[in-house]
């Protein structure tokens, strides 16, 4: 489907893929909202991989994280009225993706048995690794590992660029609770890069 010329035909190649401007979202956009369901599985087409990542991220497994993207999706099509055209669409949508998955992490309390940053005191954080050698799938897979609210605070302060009060208000939890979690989810890391190198 050439959603982006004057022709309507079904090809992938065309979709938007991160590469794709803005007008290339708005037409996709402005058909989803007219309710045409070819452009709701072109806009699904287009986006479901990236998303599928960002919810692998944060879940403890592939069903999970499936289950997240179905949410999200549900999420982002009643959402797309709100949408203004500012700012990146897929950026806009990541957010409902990365809030969807927090949703769900919070009705699992996954950061009930943290602990504040006095109490975590012994973490050292100032150690080097030896990070250059590991490759991205490898630390993908060991960020994976990690238990869920770490992992959680990890990908929202590293991979996403929140902040420590901007985690805080979106989980219910501190600020120091959430540098605690990142402190710990670092420590883990490097433990782990110090097992293999």
């Amino acid at each position: 489907m050439q959603l982006f010329g004057k022709n309507l035909h079904l090809n992938s190649r065309e979709k938007p893929d991160g590469n794709g401007s803005q007008a290339d979202w708005s037409t996709l956009v402005e058909g989803c909202r007219r309710g045409d369901r070819r452009f709701q599985k072109a806009l699904y087409d287009a986006l479901s991989a990236k998303m599928f990542a960002v919810c692998l991220r944060y879940m403890d497994n592939r069903d999970e994280a499936e289950d997240i993207l179905q949410d999200g999706f549900v999420t982002l099509y009643s959402k797309l009225d709100s949408y203004t055209g500012a700012g990146s669409f897929e950026g806009w949508a990541r957010k409902i993706f990365v809030n969807t998955a927090l949703m769900s992490l919070r009705k699992k309390n996954v950061l009930k048995q943290s602990e504040d940053v006095q109490e975590a005191r012994w973490i050292s954080s100032e150690e080097p690794t030896p990070i250059q050698k590991i490759g991205y799938r490898e630390l993908s897979k060991m960020i994976s590992e990690l238990p869920p609210g770490f992992r959680t605070v990890f990908n929202m302060y590293i991979i996403e660029g929140y902040s420590h009060k901007e985690i805080a208000e979106a989980l219910g939890v501190s600020e120091a609770t959430s540098r605690s979690q990142l402190q710990r989810a670092r420590a883990l890391l490097q433990g782990k890069i110090k097992e293999r190198y």
